[in-house]
């Protein structure tokens, strides 16, 4: 008998809806039993409490979110950098170095650094604030493309450092503080939280609730 193709509309029976549930930490599928609020289930082969999603993985991304929107202010109006060369120097942001790029000549890598410092964390939020809603209003819309959406952004969401990849680089290679010194600024340290922080909450995220809204009412 050969197997009945479904699509996204209908997704066939999910590993809930079949009383199963996969250890997060050796991928072992187990029964799910009923049990008591106040109960735990493990793991028989590894011991891990077992979890048919991840526990307030929803609540946690939205206050990764809502932390990492409040923090990407200062990271674009504040200093990422201190240059003084001969004792003269100003501070720079992320933009006044797209700015100095452009300024030189170097328009490529000044795009380069303008997507990767300021368009793709702001994509990244938004894209997890829309998927979070998207969960929270059981949204049916093509649950196959949002996945494949959440994919995209856990994949570049690291590449997102590269202002701070820079900065660093150079406080490491500058030796000569007699003429020139580099130091990085508070700027930098909240972009690095914004990256750090949205990181944390696609790793929170669980796609899965999504397609959860596609399941029938029990």
């Amino acid at each position: 008998m050969s197997a009945v193709p479904h699509s996204p509309s209908s997704p066939g029976i999910s590993a809930l809806r079949a009383a199963l549930v996969a250890c997060h930490d050796c991928g072992l599928l187990s029964p799910l039993a009923p049990h008591a609020p106040d109960q735990q289930q493990h793991c028989p082969r590894c011991d891990s409490v077992l979890h048919s999603r991840k526990p307030g993985g929803l609540s946690r991304t939205w206050a990764l979110l809502i932390a990492s929107y409040i923090l990407y202010i200062p990271a674009n109006l504040l200093p990422v950098s201190y240059i003084v060369y001969l004792g003269h120097g100003e501070p720079d942001t992320i933009l006044s170095g797209v700015e100095a790029l452009f300024a030189s000549g170097d328009a490529p890598i000044a795009v380069l650094l303008f997507f990767a410092s300021i368009c793709v964390p702001m994509l990244k939020m938004l894209a997890l604030t829309w998927l979070a809603l998207s969960v929270r209003y059981r949204w049916h819309w093509r649950p196959r493309d949002r996945t494949m959406l959440y994919r995209l952004v856990e994949v570049i969401g690291r590449w997102s450092m590269l202002d701070i990849f820079v900065i660093s680089i150079l406080v490491a290679l500058v030796r000569l503080e007699a003429l020139m010194t580099i130091a990085a600024g508070f700027g930098a340290v909240c972009f690095a939280a914004v990256v750090v922080l949205t990181m944390l909450a696609a790793a929170s995220f669980d796609p899965r609730l999504m397609w959860d809204a596609l399941e029938p009412e029990r």
